[in-house]
This record gives structure tokens, sequence and C-alpha cells, in this order.
């Protein structure tokens, strides 16, 4: 029996039946990636999808994932998901290519998906991580920002918790850095 069937997964998205025997509509891209990581414990390995999903939903934001950004996903997810790094880059390759494929019809259902499976402070630590992986280049761009603000609404956080995660990566902030060049310019 595989890991989708000890889901009860079988088809895209299930049925309403399989959905509710399961607890959630997983999309397809957590599916793909739990599937990959079938030696976890299915409830784990969901979770590590999800989380790297949306890890590699803020790098894409700009249409490009650079190399800092890879290996920050990878540290992040080895550390908080207590991997091996061959398991850890395996989730984060996954993760970048389903991003790649389907980010503009998963990226809510994902997030929406990591919401309801993780707990406030996993939520939290969740959205840390996603600015450490936009400021792995060095800068957070405007476009990795709004995404951020994005998944954050998503992830159920008010506008003054997303502003002090952000405020934690200040230094990094691209439209920060244009101001500060206007006013010593």
């Amino acid at each position: 029996m595989g890991i989708l069937e000890i889901l009860g997964i079988t088809g895209r998205g299930g049925s309403a039946e399989q959905q509710t025997a399961t607890g959630h509509g997983d999309t397809d891209t957590v599916r793909r990636i739990v599937g990959e990581l079938e030696a976890l414990e299915p409830p784990r390995a969901r979770f590590l999808a999800a989380f790297a999903y949306v890890l590699s939903r803020v790098a894409h934001a700009d249409s490009h994932i650079s190399e800092e950004e890879t290996e920050s996903m990878r540290e992040v997810v080895q550390k908080l998901g207590h991997l091996p790094e061959a398991q850890a880059l395996l989730v984060v390759e996954i993760a970048k290519s389903q991003a790649r494929l389907f980010g503009g019809t998963e990226n809510y259902l994902v997030t929406r998906e990591f919401r309801e499976i993780a707990t406030a402070t996993q939520r939290l630590e969740l959205l840390d991580c996603i600015f450490a992986v936009a400021a792995a280049d060095g800068s957070i761009s405007a476009i990795e920002e709004s995404q951020a603000g994005q998944i954050a609404k998503e992830l159920g956080f008010t506008q003054p918790d997303y502003a002090s995660a952000l405020a934690a990566h200040a230094e990094h902030r691209t439209v920060l850095r244009g101001l500060r060049a206007k006013k010593h310019g």
C-alpha cells in the first residue's frame, strides 16, 4: 500500500468523502512531495511538503530562485524538519519544481493547507523563514515583500504581525534602500 492510499487519496483532490476521511483536501503539489517522502510519517511528510512549497513560493516571486535562496531553503527545511541534508535537498528541489510549474494555481491551496495543519508557533516560524529565504541573496525585493504579505494574510496573520516579522529583516528591504539613497543623495 502506497502513501497516497494510506492518506486516502486516489485522484486529483479526491472525493469529498476522501477529503473528509483524511481531514484535508490535499493538493497535487503536496501529494507529490509526500509521495517522495514515503519513509516519513504521513503527517510529517505533509507538513514538510507544504512548508517547503510556501518557502519556494516567496523565492519564486520574482520568477527566479537563486542558489542562495535554494541553500537557505535547504538549511531551514533540514533544521526545522530534522532531516538529513540529502532528504532536505530533495524536499526543496521538488517544492521549487512544483512552485515553477503550478505556482499560480497551487499557491493559495498549499498555503491554506499549511495553515490548517500547523500550530500558531509553526506558522510564525514559517513567516520568519519566508523573510530569511527572501533575504538570502542580500535583499528583499518589492515583489518578494508583496508575496510575503499575501502569504501572511493566507496564514491568518494581521498586518501588525506581518509588519513585526518584516521589521526583523528591514536591512534587506530594497524599498527602504531606495528611500535611504534618495535621502542621502
